[in-house]
Order: structure tokens, then sequence, then C-alpha cells
């Protein structure tokens, strides 16, 4: 269990860091948006976000 934890948040990291190794201009104006919106709609955003990715892993887990 624990090395699926890790080799998952390591995946994540991987994921992530792909949208500011190719564009990091791109990143930063999309993180300005993000700042200035307000903190309920941030957390809709994560809480899709975790959603979807749960149906992820049960469709394909």
């Amino acid at each position: 269990m624990w090395q699926d934890l890790a080799a998952a948040f390591g995946l994540m990291l991987v994921l992530e860091g792909i949208g500011p190794f190719l564009s990091p201009a791109t990143m930063r104006r999309v993180f300005e948006q993000a700042s200035r919106l307000h903190e309920r709609t941030l957390r809709y955003v994560g809480l899709g976000s975790m959603l979807i990715g749960l149906l992820f892993l049960y469709l394909f887990h």
C-alpha cells in the first residue's frame, strides 16, 4: 500500500511539473488568475479535482 501511495505521489509531482517546465509564462498567468479567485471557487475546483481523481481510481484500478 505505501509503495502505491509513493508511486501515486511521484506521478502527481511529474504531472504537475510538466506545465511549468513547458510553458512557465503561461503557468505564471494561470497562478495569477487563480490568486484572484474567491476562496469558495477554489474550494469547488479542488473538490471537483478530487472527485474526478476518485472516479479515475475507481475506473482504472
